[in-house]
C-alpha cells in the first residue's frame, strides 16, 4: 500500500514594518518624546529624535524653516550625523520647541568639575 503524501500548509504571515512616527502624531507625543531624549543624556538618542520628530512634521517643511536644505538636514539627523549645536537649535525652533533647564534629580553629577 503506498504511503499518503502528506501535506503542509503554509499560512504566510503579514507583517508590518515598526515606524515609531506613526505613534509621534501629536505636538505633544513628540515634545514628550524629545524631552525624554533630553533626559538620557544620550547625543545619540536625541538626534534620532529629533530626526523621528522632524519625518514625523515632514522633512521638506523642517528643512525650510530651519533655513537648510533637504539633504543638509537629513545628513545632521542621519545615523552618523552630528550636527553643530547652532543646528540643533535650529531645528528645534523650526518644530516649535525651545529647550529649557532644570536641576537634575537622579543624583548623576557632571562628567565634569565645574566650579561654583
Amino acid at each position: 500500500m503506498p504511503k499518503a503524501a502528506k501535506t503542509t500548509a503554509k499560512t504566510a504571515s503579514k507583517t508590518t514594518r515598526f515606524d515609531a512616527t506613526d505613534y509621534l502624531n501629536t505636538e505633544e507625543r513628540q515634545a514628550a518624546y524629545i524631552a525624554a531624549a533630553l533626559e538620557t543624556g544620550d547625543a545619540d538618542f536625541v538626534r534620532d529624535a529629533l530626526g523621528l520628530v522632524a519625518r514625523a512634521r515632514g522633512m521638506g517643511a523642517i528643512a525650510k524653516k530651519a533655513g537648510l536644505n533637504r539633504e543638509s538636514l537629513y545628513r545632521a539627523l542621519g545615523e552618523t550625523g552630528n550636527p553643530e549645536f547652532g543646528t540643533v537649535m535650529r531645528i528645534v525652533g523650526a518644530l516649535g520647541l525651545t529647550l529649557s533647564a532644570q536641576p537634575a534629580t537622579s543624583g548623576r553629577t557632571s562628567k565634569r568639575s565645574r566650579a561654583a
